[in-house]
């Protein structure tokens, strides 16, 4: 390449950076259309201006810098959504995960006694933890299906959690007073 033709290739370089920083402002306001706010839209400027300088040799010369330059505004917008959308997707999954991940690891590390001392309380009160707490019905639901009012089954839900608190803490100790999480007592050892 001679000495010529690259002051040439630089002097167009240089012009079509100019344009191109002339229309700044055009171009965020482009942008800040089409984003969820300005911030992004300065960053995708940004990594657009990037870009044009990485492919400064595709554009022809009988195309305008400016509509050039637009067309790698619009592919950078639409990048943005379809990397949003792929976040957006990645932390529902991850949340999801961790959701499960959580109840399957409170499921295996809790205390392994709850079941004994469940089956040795009245059976009112036994009946009150396995409907509501174990098998998710609500007060009213079994206040209905004891044919008793939501005041009295909320009272005998109340007094059955008392027992099952008492008893894990006598049969326990420590263990129940951390919540019953990683138990360490010698019935679930057994």
């Amino acid at each position: 390449m001679t000495s010529d033709k690259v002051a040439t290739d630089t002097a167009h370089l240089s012009e079509r950076v100019e344009r191109i920083a002339a229309h700044q402002s055009k171009f965020l306001s482009f942008l800040s259309a089409r984003v969820e706010d300005r911030a992004a839209a300065e960053d995708i400027l940004q990594s657009a201006y990037l870009k044009a300088v990485e492919h400064r040799s595709e554009i022809r010369d009988d195309e305008s810098t400016v509509a050039w330059f637009y067309r790698i505004l619009r592919n950078a917008v639409t990048d943005h959504y379809r990397r949003s959308t792929a976040r957006t997707r990645a932390h529902e999954a991850f949340a999801i995960e961790a959701s499960v991940s959580y109840e399957a690891e409170v499921t295996r590390t809790a205390c392994a006694c709850i079941e004994d001392v469940i089956h040795d309380l009245k059976r009112e009160y036994r009946t009150a933890i396995e409907q509501v707490d174990l098998g998710g019905m609500t007060v009213e639901a079994f206040a209905q299906s004891q044919a008793t009012s939501a005041n009295n089954a909320s009272v005998r839900l109340h007094r059955a959690r008392k027992a099952v608190a008492k008893k894990l803490t006598t049969v326990c100790g420590t263990c129940a007073e951390h919540k019953c999480l990683d138990c360490t007592c010698r019935r679930s050892q057994l």
